[in-house]
């Protein structure tokens, strides 16, 4: 997805200043109205219709601040940041005080690439609701045999089986961005359809893949390949030159971006983004989550290479411009 939504980078200052980094700073009579997403994958719309066009998706158990209202449409704005559309029965509704207490609940991540929420510990049991690669969920405290007891945000409560989830924050301070690590959770989506303005295991456009996977390794990136193109640390590449020399400087891990180049003191137009894997070769989101390469020569060649502008690296240690650690996230972390 490499479009630019004016203002989305406004949305994202403006929301993390609601989330400060040292505490929860709204309060009960600030006049704003919040909510936790409790669909596996949230979507979410450009206008407050479902025949209008989707651009994006959140997670289970992602806080929003709730802007506006019509009918049964929430008009929502999220830590990626994006502002769009999804309907009520999508999300719990909260005051600061209750976000906060939220985000202080002990919680489980799902670490499977699908799972289920059942009624009952049993696998015959009816199920509450899917649950996918990174959906968060209250942690009850409870097991029972296999699984363990979890709650939405909404109070609706069930059972997950306990190989799928993990302490959210354990799992949080144990992320290590490493290419290694990056390149095996982008594997994972190798086969997922592509889908416009999809975030999730159940179908991703290009930055939807990237996102996702770096969230999988604990940190956030902007929600677009326009934004993304932007953050970490440059890559010079030169595209003057043949595709092999282009490729001369790549890492494994790294981020590649396609586009045009700007004139001047313009900023390149990014249309697309894959991952590098080493050997000419990276991994996108192109009507599928596949490996291509980028030398002329090889079988899965991408037609588009020639279109390959701009390389960024992501160190994952906090200092990366344009990033946030999750554990540095006060959307999903208080204290």
């Amino acid at each position: 997805m490499g479009k630019i939504i004016v203002g989305r980078v406004l949305s994202f200052i403006l929301f993390f200043s609601a989330f400060p980094c040292g505490g929860f700073s709204v309060g009960d009579g600030d006049g704003k109205r919040y909510g936790v997403t409790v669909y596996s994958a949230n979507f979410l719309r450009e206008d407050a219709d479902f025949t209008a066009e989707l651009g994006n998706q959140l997670l289970m158990g992602t806080p929003v601040e709730i802007l506006q209202d019509s009918s049964y449409w929430r008009k929502v704005t999220s830590p990626d940041p994006y502002t769009a559309w999804c309907v009520d029965m999508s999300l719990a509704e909260m005051t600061g005080e209750q976000l906060r207490q939220y985000i202080s609940a002990p919680k489980l991540i799902c670490t499977a690439k699908y799972s289920a929420i059942y009624e009952e510990p049993s696998l015959k049991s009816p199920v509450v609701g899917d649950f996918v690669m990174g959906d968060i969920v209250i942690d009850k405290k409870k097991a029972r045999g296999r699984f363990r007891r979890v709650a939405t945000a909404s109070g609706t409560e069930g059972y997950v089986l306990k190989k799928d989830v993990s302490d959210f924050r354990k799992w949080a301070a144990s992320r290590n961005p490493s290419a290694e690590n990056i390149i095996a959770v982008a594997k994972d989506f190798l086969g997922v359809p592509y889908m416009w303005g999809g975030t999730s295991i159940k179908g991703v456009d290009c930055s939807g893949l990237t996102r996702m996977v770096w969230f999988m390794n604990g940190v956030l990136l902007p929600r677009n390949a326009s934004e993304q193109a932007f953050v970490g640390t440059e890559i010079p590449v030169d595209a003057s030159v043949s595709l092999p020399e282009r490729v001369a400087d790549l890492l494994p891990g790294d981020m590649i971006f396609f586009g045009t180049k700007g004139c001047g003191d313009e900023r390149d137009s990014i249309s697309h983004v894959g991952i590098y894997l080493g050997d000419g070769k990276f991994i996108h989101a192109s009507r599928v989550v596949r490996i291509s390469s980028l030398l002329p020569d090889a079988p899965d060649f991408y037609d588009l290479s020639h279109k390959f502008i701009r390389a960024v690296r992501i160190a994952g240690d906090g200092n990366d411009t344009g990033t946030v650690i999750i554990t540095d996230s006060p959307a999903y972390f208080n204290d």
